[in-house]
């Protein structure tokens, strides 16, 4: 570090009298410039003068001291993100070394800027290198740090890192701890908007997790909250998931309400489009739960259409649910024509593959082919429980048309050879024949003890007796209608 001058000074020599106005200290100049003209001689002229010069020379050093840190930081910050990809090691503990600096009464803005980036630095390549313990203690060493900076900055730092530590996989457990630990720090200090938004982001994590009521228990507690506060966005989001909460708990009259608690809170402010379309894929969930999927598909297209444009990679969600739609409605000569369009284009792979199977399979009346899709796109059909519900319900509907198609022309037929046409088990076959049997979907019984299914003929209902009791009940009107009269007149 240079020398530091003696004494400093306003950028003239200063001349002063007990009788004359003293002039301001100018402020220092920039770094850019040479710091030696930041110091100049003052010559006092009185011990009141004295004591002015010595504070003004104590403010010029502190100046000098934090300048020289801040361009010192900087520089080390470009030399560990030069270095990063060949020493990744060394750059990690220079990102530290710059963290853990000193936080001393000379720090200026500069200084707090540096660490801020080198903050977001460190997390993103610790998220690279999927390090989780050492991104959740960096959220706990920061918290000295926060007190020299406002809140607002200290929560967007608070935030970011949660997301850093969500891009790897399988960490939902340790945000969940995270996220708790990062609540409890945020009521020691009194920071009641980072509480709220943390509190809601593990409500969100508490549902992924499949911990339903912990997460119902938490979110309806914070919109009480939020609700005095009138902090509308914040509400958005906190309706918005508590409907996907009553959704998994299959009330779907409460996930109805709260979503259109969410929508109407979001028409009263700017919706971000990011937001919006989360709205978006959550009512065309709903539709398709009350099997409106020509509705549902309107919803998941604006929410294709949006994730797309914001380039997000949930769009391959969407556009799986759009298809979904088209299957389900039985159009699935559309489903070919949405995949080669231009957008859709973009997000070609197995996720698209698989919902491509089940249309094919859907359009063939295939179960084996049904199946089959089912087998080897397993991953990419059934981590998704709502994909999952809908082709179960549609799995359910092909084998009742095929079985109801194969057992028409008898009579009487062994369940082994239906089994044996249907290319599927004994066992899954009388037990779907009997379900259809108590639903009234098929006419007839099982002898289970010869293995045989006993179809009966439909039976055409003779209506002479419904229009006989008609006709009798009418009359009993009429006669009832005379006899009135005929007392009126008595």
């Amino acid at each position: 570090m240079p020398e530091e001058p003696e004494c400093c000074g306003t950028g003239q020599p200063a001349k002063f009298s007990g009788q004359e106005p003293r002039t301001q200290p100018q402020k220092p100049r920039t770094t850019k410039q040479s710091r030696a003209s930041l110091f100049n001689d003052l010559s006092p002229t009185s011990a009141w003068d004295s004591r002015l010069c010595t504070c003004i020379q104590l403010y010029h050093r502190s100046v000098w001291r934090a300048i020289a840190m801040s361009e010192k930081l900087e520089k080390d910050l470009e030399d560990a993100e030069a270095n990063e990809q060949l020493d990744t090691e060394q750059a990690i503990n220079v990102y530290r070394t710059i963290i853990a600096s000193p936080v001393g009464e000379e720090s200026v803005d500069d200084i707090n800027r540096i660490k801020e980036n080198t903050i977001y630095k460190l997390a993103s390549l610790l998220a690279k290198l999927g390090r989780v313990q050492e991104l959740s203690q960096l959220l706990k060493d920061i918290r000295p740090f926060a007190d020299a900076i406002s809140k607002a900055k200290t929560a967007k730092i608070v935030r970011t890192l949660i997301d850093m530590v969500a891009l790897i996989p399988n960490t939902t457990s340790v945000q969940i701890e995270l996220c708790n630990d990062s609540v409890a720090w945020a009521n020691e200090t009194k920071r009641t908007f980072l509480r709220q938004r943390i509190e809601t982001r593990l409500a969100a994590l508490h549902l992924e997790a499949k911990q339903y009521q912990t997460a119902l228990n938490l979110i309806s507690a914070l919109a009480r909250q939020v609700k005095k506060l009138d902090d509308k966005l914040l509400l958005v989001e906190i309706h918005l998931i508590e409907s996907r909460i009553q959704h998994a708990l299959r009330n779907l009259p409460k996930a109805k309400a709260a979503l259109t608690a969410a929508r109407t809170n979001a028409n009263a402010i700017y919706c971000p489009p990011a937001l919006q379309t989360q709205l978006d894929m959550q009512a065309g969930v709903l539709h398709a739960d009350d099997n409106d999927y020509k509705t549902a598909y309107s919803y998941f297209f604006e929410t294709f259409e949006g994730l797309s444009t914001l380039n997000d990679p949930s769009a391959v969600l969407a556009l799986k649910y759009m298809l979904l739609s088209k299957i389900m409605t039985h159009n699935t000569e559309d489903v070919d024509q949405i995949i080669q369009g231009k957008t859709a284009l973009r997000y070609a792979g197995r996720e698209v593959e698989a919902m491509r199977a089940v249309a094919g399979a859907h359009h063939k009346r295939s179960l084996h082919d049904f199946e089959l899709a089912l087998a080897n796109y397993n991953q990419e059909l059934k981590q998704d429980a709502i994909i999952e519900a809908h082709l179960s319900a549609l799995y359910d509907k092909l084998l009742e048309q095929n079985l109801t198609r194969i057992v028409e022309p008898f009579s009487k037929v062994e369940i082994g050879h239906v089994a044996e046409l249907i290319m599927l088990p004994v066992h899954d076959v009388e037990t779907k024949l009997s379900q259809m049997i108590l639903d009234k979907k098929l006419n007839g019984i099982l002898d289970q003890g010869a293995g045989l299914l006993i179809v009966f003929d439909e039976v055409v209902e003779d209506k002479t007796y419904t229009a006989s009791l008609g006709t009798i009940k009418n009359m009993g009107k009429v006669v009832d209608a005379l006899f009135e009269k005929a007392r009126g007149v008595a």
